[in-house]
């Protein structure tokens, strides 16, 4: 793989950048976005959690630098509605700091960080999950979408 920077280290760096940039972009707050705020911040960690245990009941790595030690091909639990559960987590954390700290500067970083994520860890994962298990991986990319 190409990508050598760890998800969770690039997913600080754009949550860091949405909360120190927030007094470059307007203020815009409500009751609504600090309620989106929670539900996210909730929802991220439970996909993120969900995922690293459907990983951990078919014991293969969830390593994404070393994608190739990858054992078995995960499909069950949050797989079922995404083939990205941990990255879906993440960017839901993003959402909920743009929610509570910096909406437009953080809805902007937030879209920056899924196109990085795709471009430079989804699509060379899949060539590799395309090259471990074949056919397998066709079936369950054409029938499970990417994010959600």
């Amino acid at each position: 793989m190409n990508n050598k920077i760890p998800p969770p280290i690039v997913t600080l760096a754009f949550g860091l950048t949405i909360y120190f940039s927030r007094n470059i972009f307007p203020d815009i707050n409500n009751i609504i976005f600090y309620i989106l705020s929670l539900f996210f911040i909730i929802l991220g960690p439970f996909i993120l959690i969900s995922a690293v245990r459907s990983f951990k009941a078919e014991q293969t790595t969830i390593n994404p630098i070393n994608i190739n030690n990858a054992s078995s091909l995960v499909i069950s639990g949050v797989f079922k509605y995404s083939r990205n559960p941990m990255y879906l987590g993440m960017v839901f954390i993003l959402l909920a700091l743009s929610f509570r700290f910096n909406l437009v500067g953080g809805i902007l970083f937030t879209s920056i960080f899924i196109m990085y994520i795709t471009k430079f860890q989804i699509i060379p994962e899949e060539a590799a999950m395309k090259s471990i298990f074949g056919e397998d991986f066709n079936k369950y990319k054409n029938k499970t979408r990417r994010w959600i």
